[in-house]
């Protein structure tokens, strides 16, 4: 009985021990979406506006007869998609639920593996991808918990490259988007080639935006108007998506250290109950074999 005090004493100890890790870490992870949020508040904002002029462009017919290289209206044999996934674990669903959803829209539209390739932002989705022979045509590691701009123009500098050289010829872009703390949404957004039908539809309701007929005049031409603009439309797209998918993450991380936190008070409570009981239960036993050698020596 003794032996069985002390080992449940042990798991206290240790579950204990544990939960101050998670609890730890729930703080940490909320420290970072605290920072995150504030961050990414501001540049969607930017994000809509670059977004609307070139919607704007495309409607006012100043794209029609661009050269941009990021414009193309050749026939799509190889499709691309950039899956945004963490580098490490203890976030819960996340990956899980980003890949699971990324793999239900890749087989919805490209069936075939040999006409599509995966590029890989986070370890997670990268090892996935490569452990079931998937082509991963290229892989970035190492995303900061708050990314600054320039770290996606490596990313946005490469896929491009790859775009203009025909290594794919369109590219969707997958990530889980923040909904608010406890809840974010699988989310799909056609990033290249710059077309009328990527421009004009609402990608968070996936609806078509009202047309407009405004009417541009350009300084110093339309051409270099646009080969600034587009640019920073890829740009914008990649690095909100990136910061949407982080926040998305930093909230997965808080609710399952949350969660991890519950459960080990609960386990906490239950084996105190056991060793309460244990331990009552033994010293009855020392009571009642006192009380028995007491009557022994009275005979």
């Amino acid at each position: 009985m003794a032996e069985s005090i002390h080992d449940v004493q042990r798991r206290i100890n240790s579950t204990k021990a544990t939960r101050q890790i998670t609890a730890a870490m729930q703080m940490v992870s909320t420290a970072k979406l605290n920072k995150i949020q504030k961050h990414t508040t501001g540049y969607q904002d930017y994000v809509s506006k670059v977004k609307a002029v070139v919607m704007h462009l495309s409607q006012s017919h100043l794209l029609d007869n661009s050269s941009s290289n990021l414009q193309s209206d050749r026939p799509v044999k190889k499709t691309a998609y950039l899956v945004i996934t963490s580098d490490r674990g203890m976030v819960g669903s996340y990956n899980s639920s980003i890949l699971r959803d990324a793999n239900r829209f890749i087989d919805d539209r490209t069936p075939n593996q040999d006409d599509y390739m995966i590029l890989a932002v986070g370890g997670t989705g990268a090892d996935f991808y490569k452990r079931r022979g998937v082509n991963v045509a290229y892989e970035y590691r190492g995303v900061s918990d708050v990314p600054e701009f320039n770290e996606v123009r490596e990313i946005v500098k490469t896929v491009t490259t790859m775009f203009n050289n025909e290594v794919f010829d369109e590219l969707f872009v997958c990530y889980n988007h923040f909904v608010n703390r406890i809840s974010s949404r699988f989310r799909a957004e056609k990033m290249l080639p710059v077309d009328k039908e990527t421009l004009t539809t609402d990608a968070a309701n996936d609806t078509p935006t009202k047309p407009l007929t405004a009417e541009y005049d350009t300084e110093p031409s339309e051409e270099e108007v646009l080969q600034v603009v587009l640019p920073q439309y890829a740009e914008s797209l990649v690095y909100g998506a990136i910061l949407d998918a982080k926040t998305s993450e930093h909230a997965s991380s808080t609710n399952a250290m949350q969660s991890a936190t519950d459960n080990a008070d609960d386990l906490i409570g239950t084996l105190q109950l056991h060793y309460n009981r244990a331990r009552q239960a033994a010293i009855t036993t020392e009571i009642t074999e006192i009380t028995g050698g007491q009557e022994a020596l009275k005979n």
